[in-house]
């Protein structure tokens, strides 16, 4: 039986995530970047986000099979406490459950911080993302009609949503999560998550 871990990802992880990351940005609208980072940059991208929110990691037998993270939604005070999220799964695991497996486990891990809403923006046409995130408890939030110019073509960006927890009074500050990131309740999220994987 395959050894299936999700963990937060670290520096060491970098260079086979942009791995996993470059067909991407090079064949696919999935993401709105034209050409993949260069370690450096993408390993500052780690640093930058990390200092407040999870990236996380599935390895398969130590091979990393997929990775997610959250990143601000807005930069303004106002919006702190709404994330945008991206998940990568090499095409080898696709179908295996490992998406899902990193989203329950941020699910928990962003609520456990004290944000509130997840967003995601899906280039169309994407009907299995689409169908995917809607299994996952997203709800159709709006689209930026041709706000993307890629391949040759315009095209929309299906923005959804996914609520937290419920929107009653005032939020406290969020906890930046290498606060939490080696707490019992974390390491519980992660162990639950992962059982989501079926990497047979």
């Amino acid at each position: 039986m395959p050894e299936v871990v999700l963990r937060p990802a670290t520096e060491a992880d970098a260079a086979d995530m942009l791995a996993l990351y470059a067909p991407y940005v090079l064949q696919t609208t999935v993401s709105s970047e034209y050409e993949p980072p260069v370690l450096e940059v993408f390993v500052g991208r780690m640093r930058a986000y990390t200092a407040h929110l999870p990236w996380l990691v599935c390895t398969v037998d130590g091979v990393v099979a997929g990775y997610g993270y959250a990143a601000p939604h807005r930069t303004r005070a106002a919006y702190q406490w709404s994330v945008e999220t991206s998940i990568y799964v090499s095409h080898d695991w696709h179908r295996h459950g490992i998406a899902g497996a990193i989203y329950a486990a941020l699910f928990e891990l962003l609520a456990m911080q004290g944000y509130y809403n997840i967003y995601v923006g899906i280039t169309s046409p994407n009907e299995r993302s689409m169908k995917f995130h809607k299994a996952m408890g997203f709800i159709i939030s709006g689209a930026y009609q041709e706000s993307m110019y890629k391949f040759g073509q315009w095209r929309d960006v299906l923005w959804m949503g996914k609520s937290l927890r419920p929107h009653e009074g005032a939020p406290q500050p969020t906890v930046p999560f290498p606060e939490i990131k080696d707490s019992p309740l974390v390491q519980r999220a992660l162990r639950q998550a992962v059982q989501r994987v079926h990497p047979d």
